[in-house]
């Protein structure tokens, strides 16, 4: 007799076109395996802001051929009810270099021609800045990268931009999930590539389209400094990712001729065999391309992860040894490398919350706005988009995981042209008889040695609802220092110690926010499912006449250290 859970099962299997996970699940069906086939059927994998991720594999919680085309499909059918001439405006798609990306980003293609759109597909793998460049490019209704980013080997993604060339949020989220439900009961249609191209509805992205991204980059305002390029050498990695073709060629472009990929990870390997995890924050990751440097005895040493969205370098400080720099150094480094560049030092910069409070700082001094969103770029680049004006025209924003985006051409994190943008910076720097340490040090000097940790804390099971407890219980110092005001964005509210209380324009997220004396912050993300939170830290110490670099970090260090004790015993056990 058939179960419930076998009748999904074989329910699956007759519509799966993949044979490989149709053999996963007859295998597992076929050893009466009940606890694998709940666990791969227990729900469906979840669209959200970011789309979809997750591991490849066989049924509706794993990513493969039928999840993706059931998610096409309720895609196109959100994309045509929403988007005026969407058929015809029609939509973007791109992979990177895993091993189902090309097939995804085909049956894509297959689903959504099929419904009527006109589809552009890239002709081989791209970096995702490629993509979000392409919907601005071609007006599109929307856009479609197949990419894991820099998640282990065995996932892949699904990523969707909207009209304007930024990554999709709320509603577009749960109206897309919405429709991808109904989809996934009805039959989808399906339309082969070739019958797809001679019908006009299929066109391939050759090599035009990248040539027309490269002189983007080439002919971006905000990437013209071309002060003595020839004194700055830089080893590069795509770590196994697709970024390197376009990376040394926009190096190149911009007069930077001492460059040295990593041969051992310059072409695009979904098995990622070098390194343990292939996101250039983790440790180890970048140990190759700091070797490269030291092989050549070059400035930098750069990373792009496999989908060329993040940027992270490492850099040169003395007897061969190099610091990686934290996601906010470069972030502060470059936007005030770019407002000191741009006309009239005009230009609007933004970060996130948990980034740090400096680049706002800077902005100040330069007389400029700068904005602040929820985590995430894409709040960062619908913000900016909305803010954007000849006027006040965007300029940059970042966040501290190593994602950064220089100017208007695309509206998403972009780690090529961020990497052109710090090469300059850096040969300007060393014409000038200076290094990237001196430029941090000026910056610290003027604003204060900002430093920032993040800490996961896991509570017991039964310590009280962690967000509901701060909210009852307001803390009035943390340590020794006074809590100064209380962003609560649940409530959209910022409470200052006098009792005043001001609106706070973000969209509604459970982020408490505390401001302490001598511009020491916390940032509290309470889990909602596990007792667990997320605290991000942030102390500034003023650097006097006698500190050097290095003294004020070890200051700005212990006194991290000694925040992050105290704000722990002052939490519910």
């Amino acid at each position: 007799m058939n179960t419930p859970l076998q009748l999904q099962v074989k329910h699956w299997l007759e519509n799966d076109p993949d044979p490989a996970t149709q053999a996963q699940l007859q295998t597992l069906l076929d050893t009466q395996n009940e606890a694998e086939l709940k666990a791969r059927f227990a729900g469906r994998l979840e669209f959200g802001t970011a789309g979809l991720r997750g591991v490849v594999g066989a049924g509706p919680m794993g990513m493969n051929r039928l999840v993706i085309r059931q998610t096409s499909a309720g895609l196109g059918a959100y994309l045509l009810e929403q988007i005026k001439d969407a058929a015809e405006r029609g939509v973007v798609i791109g992979y990177d270099g895993r091993h189902d990306s090309r097939t995804f980003a085909h049956d894509t293609a297959s689903v959504l021609t099929a419904m009527g759109f006109k589809v552009r597909i890239t002709s081989k793998v791209a970096p995702t800045p490629l993509v979000a460049f392409g919907v601005k490019h071609f007006n599109a209704a929307a856009g479609i990268v197949v990419t894991a980013s820099h998640n282990p080997p065995q996932y892949n993604g699904y990523k969707v931009y909207w009209e304007n060339g930024a990554q999709i949020i709320p509603p577009h989220d749960s109206g897309i999930a919405a429709q991808i439900e109904r989809a996934a009961n009805q039959a989808i249609p399906f339309l082969e590539h070739d019958d797809a191209v001679k019908q006009g509805k299929l066109i391939l992205l050759l090599d035009d389209f990248y040539q027309t991204y490269r002189s983007g980059i080439k002919q971006s305002p905000m990437l013209q400094n071309h002060t003595a390029t020839e004194k700055v050498s830089l080893a590069y990695t795509a770590m196994h990712g697709v970024g390197a073709d376009m990376a040394e060629t926009v190096l190149k472009d911009a007069g930077f001729n001492q460059v040295y990929s990593v041969a051992a990870q310059r072409e695009p390997n979904g098995d990622f065999p070098t390194v343990n995890f292939p996101n250039p924050e983790e440790k180890g990751a970048m140990d190759l391309v700091i070797a490269e440097a030291k092989k050549h005895g070059a400035m930098l040493a750069c990373a792009n992860d496999p989908d060329a969205d993040r940027f992270a370098v490492a850099v040169h400080k003395g007897a061969g040894e190099y610091q990686m720099l934290t996601g906010d150094q470069v972030g502060v480094l470059l936007g005030h490398y770019l407002l000191s560049h741009a006309p009239e030092h005009r230009g609007l910069t933004g970060t996130t919350i948990v980034s740090s409070s400096l680049l706002s700082k800077i902005a100040k001094g330069f007389g400029q706005q700068s904005y602040t969103t929820l985590t995430g770029f894409k709040w960062l680049m619908n913000v900016g988009i909305v803010k954007n004006q000849p006027e006040n025209p965007f300029l940059f924003a970042y966040e501290e995981a190593l994602g950064y985006t220089v100017g208007s051409m695309v509206w998403d994190k972009d780690g090529l042209s961020a990497l052109v943008a710090f090469a300059q910076l850096t040969a300007e720097l060393a014409a000038n008889g200076q290094t990237i340490w001196d430029r941090l040090e000026h910056i610290y000097r003027e604003h204060g040695f900002h430093l920032n940790a993040q800490v996961s804390i896991a509570l017991k099971p039964d310590t009280p609802k962690i967000g509901a407890y701060l909210r009852e219980h307001p803390p009035l110092k943390i340590g020794e220092l006074d809590v100064l005001s209380t962003d609560d964005l649940k409530a959209l509210e910022r409470r200052f110690a006098d009792g005043r209380v001001e609106k706070i324009d973000l969209p509604p997220s459970d982020v408490l926010t505390y401001c302490l004396a001598g511009g020491a912050r916390v940032i509290v993300r309470p889990s909602g499912t596990e007792p667990k939170i997320k605290c991000y830290y942030e102390v500034v110490e003023p650097m006097t006449a006698d500190d050097t670099l290095i003294s004020a970090q070890n200051r700005a260090t212990q006194a991290m250290e000694a925040f992050i004790a105290a704000h722990q015993a002052s939490l519910p056990k």
